[in-house]
């Protein structure tokens, strides 16, 4: 049984009785609401009082089907967070496991709930966020820089780059091998990965990837930002890879001009996290690995629909990323332009 098909009484009845057990204390949840979005993972906000204390958790379960395969399981993704906001970074402090699934149907974990927007489109333009976007590039860079200094040596289950291949070289092979996984045969697909294989850039560091840090993905205040979320997809590779994901234009949410993420330049930002970080970025690195974001969503957009069309996890929301897939491979199209390269 999974959370969706418990009902609201089943479900706090459950995770009352699961929470006393973790905290010793009386506990009454007294709301229990799902939250609008995600399509990777279940999220409610839950309430609740400890000994007559009030607080208030985010729960985030598995859906039916995942987004990538590769995704960390939800005691994986407990423990990255749980590293993360050891060295500082902006997490939301995750507090409960569970990994027994006679209790909601699943793994699942409760993290503190931290106040502000996670909506891109908000982010970008609401006219109460226009400190927090003037403030925001030199946060992220920060917390990027924070993120690719944490131990990958800590986790043995983080995906990696098979022997022989380059973080760049494994993106390709993993998009091509999603592609035949879905039977798609797509000449523009085809030549969009072949161009992006001869071109590959060399990586001018290894180090733990947050793996999906983009706006959308940040909670954010009139103040700037509050926290990093979705920890599902760590690795370990190039950092070039966020810092060119982060500006892909589905990221900008309708501001285009500004590049990254529609709140900025790119420029200023990449030379704060140089000096935040230590590590010298090849800004044709960070263009390629804007572009391969571009294919490797288009592609994901695709397994989005096939997630409903399969019946494995219907959903009016998954079914429309899919026609999303054709202004990725348009948008690819127009980089290998402006990048002038045969």
């Amino acid at each position: 049984m999974t959370t969706s098909q418990l009902s609201p009484d089943a479900l706090q009845q459950r995770l009352t009785e699961f929470l006393h057990a973790q905290s010793g204390q009386t506990v009454e949840i007294t709301n229990a609401a799902p939250l609008a979005g995600g399509a990777s993972r279940d999220m409610w906000r839950i309430d609740a009082t400890f000994d007559g204390e009030a607080r208030a958790f985010v729960l985030r379960r598995d859906l039916p089907s995942q987004m990538v395969e590769r995704s960390l399981t939800r005691e994986q993704e407990f423990a990255v967070m749980q590293a993360a906001h050891q060295v500082g970074v902006k997490v939301a402090q995750p507090r409960y496991l569970c990994i027994d699934p006679a209790v909601l149907g699943g793994a699942f974990f409760l993290m503190d709930w931290v106040d502000g927007i996670a909506i891109g489109r908000k982010v970008v333009n609401a006219p109460e966020l226009a400190e927090a976007r003037r403030v925001l590039p030199d946060q992220l860079a920060d917390q990027l820089a924070r993120i690719h200094r944490i131990d990958p040596t800590l986790f043995d289950f983080l995906p990696r780059p098979r022997v022989g291949l380059s973080p760049a070289e494994m993106a390709v092979a993993e998009t091509r091998e999603a592609l035949e996984a879905l039977k798609v045969d797509s000449p523009i697909f085809e030549y969009l990965l072949r161009w992006a294989a001869r071109h590959a850039p060399t990586p001018s560091a290894i180090t733990f990837i947050h793996g999906d840090f983009r706006i959308g993905n940040v909670m954010v205040n009139a103040a700037g930002l509050t926290a990093v979320a979705d920890w599902e997809f760590c690795h370990i590779g190039d950092p070039a890879e966020e810092l060119g994901y982060l500006c892909m234009r589905d990221w900008r949410f309708g501001n285009g001009r500004k590049r990254l993420g529609g709140i900025a330049d790119r420029e200023p930002f990449l030379r704060v996290y140089e000096a935040a970080s230590g590590h010298k970025i090849s800004r044709a690195a960070v263009d390629w690995w804007e572009l391969l974001g571009n294919i490797r969503w288009g592609a994901i957009c695709l397994s989005q629909a096939d997630r409903h069309l399969s019946g494995r996890d219907p959903s009016v929301e998954l079914a429309s990323l899919g026609r999303r897939s054709i202004e990725m491979q348009y948008e690819a199209l127009k980089m290998i332009d402006r990048m002038g390269k045969a």
